[in-house]
């Protein structure tokens, strides 16, 4: 039996700018200072996250540090009977291992905030005795 398939030439031009409405509001929000630059570079012994926030200081920024995470968020400037004068945003950035909390390190210089986040030590094998 011979089938035609009916390919609906408007479904394809809906997904085609779908797909690309939403790239652009990602540039315009990134436009917008909302969602920040960042590279991360990965070593045997370290994670070290680069943001780049031209305009900003170190008390404009929030970091949580999670087991195999970190959070970095923005503080908008609040003045006394105004809205916020930029948006708020917040990045998580998942980590491929877990990091020391003890031993992280972040600074702000010249607009850029550079997190290092040196890895946990690793616990290795342990054999457990069964009794009985």
């Amino acid at each position: 039996m011979n089938t035609i398939m009916n390919i609906d030439p408007w479904s394809f031009l809906d997904d085609l700018l779908d797909t690309s409405s939403r790239t652009f509001q990602t540039m315009r929000a990134r436009a917008a200072g909302r969602f920040p630059p960042v590279n991360v570079f990965l070593d045997d012994d370290a994670v070290i996250v680069d943001l780049e926030l031209p305009g900003r200081t170190a008390k404009d920024v929030e970091l949580t540090l999670e087991p195999e995470a970190v959070v970095i968020a923005d503080k908008p400037a609040v003045e006394e009977g105004k809205e916020p004068a930029r948006p708020a945003w917040s990045r998580r950035l998942d980590l491929p291992f877990r990091v020391n909390a003890d031993k992280a390190n972040a600074k702000f210089t010249d607009g850029i905030l550079r997190i290092e986040l040196p890895k946990a030590e690793a616990t290795g094998v342990k054999r457990i005795a069964i009794q009985g």
